[in-house]
């Protein structure tokens, strides 16, 4: 018998360009639209962007340090509720909108970041994803975006790597209508059909092939944030570790362990400084994101650094659960939840056991000194 390739099958499934819904979902019912945002993210800038398939937009643009929140959806079409049955014939394109922290990320910062995940030389659509709800697209909110949009197009053409005309258009933004829940965080909640999908796209190929080593990071990355395969923050050798750790630090990060609630390290701690991991040193969290959740266990609202994070799926104790790990150490941190205040509304409940504090005073002298301007006060 003739093995059908995998990506046939992928095909016939419907796993393209936001595919299927899951098995479970009744298609006699209205599907749910993408979460609602929190005030406090309703007031972040925010840039709307098109570049094909959303999934990836969506999954390139939350690796991205400074930004908070990611929605996947449709924009510039004719009429109002498009879904994913009708969207293309009203007009509208696939695409996200990335509400950022100016502070940490400028609407600059993005559009270099978005020109590197997207070809912008195709006008038919995106690597396997072909028509016009595919192609590339800025929506600019104001004059201010058109003008860096506009700047940052003719920076590309003129000492990009493309041969080819840029056709990615510059619009003005007229609407944007999230897309049904399970098209939203798509790759962590259905990893195995999206990376089979990514790959078949042809889309990474490109990437690599165009920008190299360019590619995978922001053109700016945020100072601590190392690039992948970094030896800046290495993991010392289990050997090493176990000298290196007490038995509780060794139990969590390195067998997934947790400790007693209220009854650890930082959970009562309200000094001013950064915590890093207690295995290979890499920042992960400030004070400034930590709160009181009344959980027993220190909690905060986000990252210091996006990038030296890592979740994955926790099926442990009979329920589904998003565990955090450090992308260098790969040390077992804690997990995240989504019953967390503003900004972010997410919760990162972190054992004290797996993490280090370092002081405001202290962070120069331990090589840290670039996070000293989150604890400065403004004259």
């Amino acid at each position: 018998m003739k093995l059908v390739p995998i990506f046939i099958i992928l095909l016939a499934l419907g796993t393209l360009a936001g595919g299927l819904p899951p098995a479970a979902a009744n298609p006699k019912e209205e599907p749910k639209r993408g979460t609602p945002m929190n005030d406090t993210q309703k007031n972040l800038p925010v840039a709307t962007l098109a570049g094909g398939c959303f999934w990836c937009v969506e999954s390139d643009f939350r690796k991205l340090p400074g930004v908070v929140k990611v929605i996947s959806g449709y924009a510039g079409g004719r009429g109002a509720n498009p879904n994913y049955e009708n969207y293309a014939g009203k007009g509208y394109v696939e695409a996200v909108q990335v509400f950022y922290d100016p502070q940490r990320v400028t609407y600059q910062q993005l559009l270099d970041y978005f020109w590197r995940h997207l070809d912008p030389t195709d006008a038919g659509g995106q690597f396997v994803d072909r028509g016009p709800q595919y192609r590339g697209v800025i929506y600019y909110h104001d004059e201010e975006q058109r003008r860096l949009a506009e700047e940052s197009k003719t920076a590309l053409r003129r000492s990009g790597p493309f041969h080819q005309p840029i056709v990615t258009e510059i619009s003005k933004f007229t609407n944007f209508y999230p897309a049904e829940d399970y098209h939203q965080d798509y790759a962590h909640k259905n990893p195995v059909r999206y990376k089979y999908y990514r790959w078949n796209s042809g889309r990474d190929q490109f990437l690599k092939k165009t920008w190299g080593t360019e590619m995978p990071a922001a053109p700016e990355d945020p100072p601590g944030d190392a690039p992948s395969g970094s030896q800046k923050y290495p993991k010392p050798s289990d050997e090493v570790l176990r000298k290196k750790l007490t038995p509780l630090q060794y139990k969590v990060t390195q067998q997934e362990g947790t400790e007693p609630a209220f009854k650890n390290e930082y959970a009562d701690n309200h000094r001013e400084g950064i915590y890093v991991d207690i295995v290979s040193g890499e920042p992960l969290y400030s004070s400034v994101d930590k709160y009181e959740s009344g959980t027993g266990w220190p909690s905060f609202t986000k990252p210091l650094e996006p990038g030296n994070i890592v979740e994955k799926k926790d099926r442990h104790l009979f329920t589904v659960r998003t565990e955090v790990r450090s992308k260098h150490g790969d040390s077992h941190l804690g997990h995240v939840f989504d019953d967390g205040p503003p900004p972010t509304g997410l919760r990162y409940c972190m054992n004290s056991a797996a993490l280090r504090f370092i002081p405001k005073e202290d962070l120069e002298k331990e090589g840290y000194g670039q996070y000293l301007s989150l604890f400065s006060k403004p004259k």
